[in-house]
């Protein structure tokens, strides 16, 4: 199967303590989202994230840092599983968030890098700006 890497960069107005935590939280997830969200937040644990879209589990958590994890989305062919690479860095007034999302199927990679946009990036700045 034909596979695809989404890169993508995101300044959001917290710290990266703050995203990274907002990611990991199973209300915090949710809330920003606006889909349910189950993540248990230790190395090796699984996740499973808008309203069980998309599932996972947990390959590197480095508090603020780095979040690394296993993911596919429930549409994916059978045994089709991505890597998903989340890292914060302190910016002036925030965090830059880059995602590297690699092993995406090469079909579904256009509407999977639309999704980061249109479900992560554009609803957590608009949360982001109401806390």
């Amino acid at each position: 199967m034909r596979t695809r890497t989404i890169r993508q960069t995101v300044t959001l107005p917290a710290t990266p303590a703050a995203v990274y935590t907002l990611f990991l939280s199973s209300r915090s997830h949710a809330a920003f989202t606006g889909g349910s969200a189950r993540i248990n937040r230790t190395p090796g644990g699984r996740f499973s994230v808008f309203d069980g879209y998309a599932t996972g589990r947990h390959v590197t958590l480095e508090p603020g840092r780095t979040i690394v994890q296993t993911w596919r989305a429930a549409d994916w062919p059978d045994g089709a599983e991505s890597l998903l690479s989340l890292s914060f860095q302190p910016v002036p007034n925030g965090c830059r968030l880059t995602m590297i999302h690699s092993g995406v199927p090469a079909d579904f990679a256009d509407a999977i890098a639309d999704g980061w946009k249109e479900y992560y990036w554009n609803p957590l700045k608009e949360y982001l700006k109401n806390r």
